[in-house]
């Protein structure tokens, strides 16, 4: 484990200026080339506080521009088209570069680093998605997925995937053809050999054949 100093708020870890423990890799990969954090050396300390008024100003002032982009996504859905099988699975799937790219066309300026997606996205409907706008500033949007953008209306006005109510329909329409179908199946017949029999009999004016009685059985001596 290695000291650095954070230069800004860093989720699960700590606030900017604290001093805190954290494995080599993480440091090195993400942390100090990314310019959020300093070695904890006297003098990154000492750099420190001489600039802690102009950082904290800084972030001040960007965290103030994060709230305002906020309060304008509020509500907002973005709309992603694509090409989906009939049961609602993409042929493909969303990723945090598609959501930057529909928050740009609608007028938003996001980045698809901001974009947190815990899982692609492979299906038709809506779903919720974080964007950290700033260390301090986090929101949920919702990304509309739909395969035309009078299907995404649709699903904006429905709150859901108009696939469900496509589904619901077809299973309806199967329940009454199934019913209909069993109302018009014929009554079941005489087998086709003894029902010929017959009529040959009727033709020919023939008596239908009385059954014999079963002889006795002899009694007993």
């Amino acid at each position: 484990m290695i000291e650095v100093i954070l230069l800004e708020r860093i989720e699960r870890l700590g606030a900017m200026g604290q001093t805190v423990k954290v494995r080599p890799g993480y440091a090195r990969n993400f942390l100090l080339p990314q310019n959020k954090a300093l070695r904890a050396t006297k003098a990154n300390m000492d750099l420190f506080e001489k600039q802690r008024a102009e950082l904290e100003a800084r972030n001040a002032a960007e965290r103030a521009k994060a709230e305002t982009l906020a309060a304008k996504l509020h509500d907002v859905k973005f709309v992603v088209i694509r090409q989906a099988s009939d049961t609602g699975h993409l042929f493909g799937s969303v990723s945090a570069r598609d959501v930057a790219e529909a928050a740009v066309k609608a007028g938003h300026q996001i980045d698809r680093g901001q974009v947190q997606i815990d899982s692609p996205i492979k299906a038709l409907g809506l779903f919720p998605v974080k964007v950290k706008l700033h260390p301090e500033v986090t929101i949920k949007v919702t990304v509309n997925v739909a395969r035309s953008p009078e299907e995404a209306i649709v699903q904006a006005e429905k709150g859901a995937a108009v696939l469900k109510a496509t589904e619901e329909k077809a299973q309806v329409e199967a329940a009454f053809e199934a019913a209909a179908e069993k109302a018009d199946e014929p009554v079941a017949e005489e087998k086709p050999a003894k029902k010929a029999k017959k009529a040959d009999a009727a033709e020919e004016g023939e008596e239908p054949k009385a059954k014999k009685p079963r002889a006795k059985k002899a009694a007993a001596e």
